[in-house]
């Protein structure tokens, strides 16, 4: 009976601590998210930055250069992002037009195969008019809003970049800060954990960005080939969207259906694009994902799936990104800890079973 009692108040007690500490993440957000961002980032850069350092580069201009070299990284990507953008809203009118025929055919499609009639899809429209609700929202407001995201985003740029800068620099201090936490007899375990945590952080993150470089070229030969408009922006945000497992994939394929056949309209493109994303898919699962990426982040599918849902529901986006390396490096702290290590080998996707 006491047993029972205290197996119920465990659970209670989990269950409203996991719900108050989701909604302190939730809350937390603009301040955490930077934050983890950066200690991945730094993670990623710290392997450079020792390199440099090895080199005779003093530590302070070791840091600042391997933050430099992700900044110009970044704003790389970013500026091809942006041509391709700009591109695209070149090409807007045309677009437009070009969906006009494709749209009418679609709402004769509903007119002919479900109950609705003309007057009711009429009646629908009018209400949702894009351009009526451009002219009843305050412009005023509009804009405040575009620039209030805008230097959002900047600012949350930048304060990503700071922090990586101080977390390559000032590494030994924090990591010298994580061990004392720990007795003396416990430092050596400590170590490793540390040890294993950052070097599985790195492996992963270094192989999904050697990834993501080669799906982006494999994409833009086959959706170039298929005749996709902006095959080039489709390619990039395709890889990226990589980073979110199972989803990321699926979105991607959508998104080149979208800006492919959607559009142009041509059964070809259509078959170029299934045949480039089967091939692409199968070259990424079997090739890429086990040489280049390899099994660094062994998490089971099922709790994969979960924590990437609850990611998005907490952060958003950026939550589904983060979500992996970091369910990986605390995995691996749970494999490290004998109270946790049940917790280990349940995330893990380890072939052992025992009846």
């Amino acid at each position: 009976m006491e047993r029972t009692k205290s197996l119920l108040l465990k659970s209670v007690l989990l269950i409203v601590g996991g719900y108050f500490s989701i909604i302190s993440l939730i809350e937390a957000k603009g301040f955490l998210a930077p934050l983890v961002t950066a200690v991945i980032l730094a993670l990623l850069m710290i392997p450079f930055s020792k390199k440099l350092e090895s080199w005779k580069f003093p530590k302070l201009l070791a840091s600042f250069s391997s933050t430099i070299v992700l900044l110009i990284f970044s704003l790389g990507i970013l500026s091809v992002l942006s041509f391709q953008v700009k591109s695209f809203v070149d090409d807007w009118d045309n677009i437009k037009e070009n969906m006009k025929p494709r749209l009418e055919s679609l709402e004769q499609f509903v007119i002919e195969k479900t109950w609705v009639d003309s007057e009711e899809l009429e009646t629908y429209k009018e209400e949702n008019d894009v351009s009526s609700l451009l002219v009843k929202t305050d412009s005023g407001e509009k804009a405040f809003e575009v620039v209030n995201s805008f230097f959002g985003f900047f600012t949350d740029a930048l304060l990503v970049f700071i922090y990586v800068f101080f977390l390559i620099h000032y590494r030994s201090r924090f990591k010298t800060f994580l061990l004392k936490l720990f007795s003396k007899e416990q430092q050596s375990n400590a170590k490793e954990i540390l040890s294993k945590t950052t070097q599985v952080a790195q492996d992963y993150l270094r192989g999904k960005l050697i990834l993501i470089v080669f799906l982006s070229v494999l994409y833009s030969i086959g959706l170039g080939v298929s005749g996709v408009s902006n095959f080039i922006l489709v390619s990039i945000i395709a890889a990226v969207l990589t980073l979110i497992p199972f989803i990321g994939n699926i979105l991607g394929m959508l998104l080149a259906i979208a800006f492919g056949f959607v559009l142009n309209g041509d059964l070809s493109v259509l078959i170029g694009i299934v045949i480039t994303f089967s091939i692409v898919q199968f070259v990424e699962s079997y090739i890429f994902e086990p040489y280049v990426v390899g099994e660094k982040v062994d998490l089971h599918p099922f709790f994969v799936i979960l924590v990437i849902i609850l990611a998005n529901m907490v952060w958003g986006v950026i939550g589904m990104i983060l979500a992996i390396p970091v369910f990986g490096i605390l995995n691996v702290v749970f494999l490290y800890i004998e109270p946790l290590k049940p917790f280990g080998y349940l995330f893990g996707n380890s072939k052992d079973e025992t009846t």
